[in-house]
């Protein structure tokens, strides 16, 4: 009897010894990685983003039913992870317009709301523009949540990408 007594103690004693991590409802994002994925073509078409994110309320994410209100397909947030797409020019960094968008829409990252979050996600994006003849760019992203509080901004380093 003892032993389950001393069991139960320690057990509620660690449950209390639990850090749980408090982050601003404000999402936060870093730059983790590009890596390029060989589409056979011995051109670089398309990457993965790697990107470390932090929300105090856990509420990032869109699900596909998402699509009134302010996530609305001709709404400023019908996305949620914006990308733009910069490439050196002359020796100059000018954000260009694409054809298509490499915005996406990233889905709930938690159910369980409100909850501090952190962890990585992984956008698929294009990073040639086959219009252009500029090979170095970067990209410069921001995420929302679902309350609209915008991520603070980062940048990619450098990328030469094979034409």
């Amino acid at each position: 009897m003892k032993k389950w007594w001393i069991f139960f103690f320690c057990t509620v004693l660690a449950a209390g010894c639990v850090h749980r991590e408090h982050y601003s409802e404000v999402p936060h994002i870093e730059f983790v990685r590009l890596e390029k994925l060989d589409d056979g073509t011995g051109r670089d078409n398309k990457a993965n983003l790697v990107i470390a994110f932090q929300d105090g309320d856990g509420d990032i994410g869109l699900s596909i039913s998402d699509t009134t209100g302010p996530f609305a397909p001709d709404s400023a947030y019908y996305y949620n992870f914006f990308i733009d797409f910069i490439e050196k020019q002359h020796g100059e960094w000018v954000v260009v317009e694409t054809l298509g968008t490499h915005n996406a829409r990233v889905p709930y990252l938690s159910e369980a709301v409100p909850e501090s979050i952190e962890g990585e996600l992984t956008i698929l994006t294009d990073i040639n523009n086959p219009s252009s003849p500029y090979d170095t760019i970067k990209l410069r992203c921001r995420l929302v949540d679902r309350a609209l509080h915008e991520s603070n901004i980062i940048e990619t380093p450098e990328i030469i990408v094979k034409k």
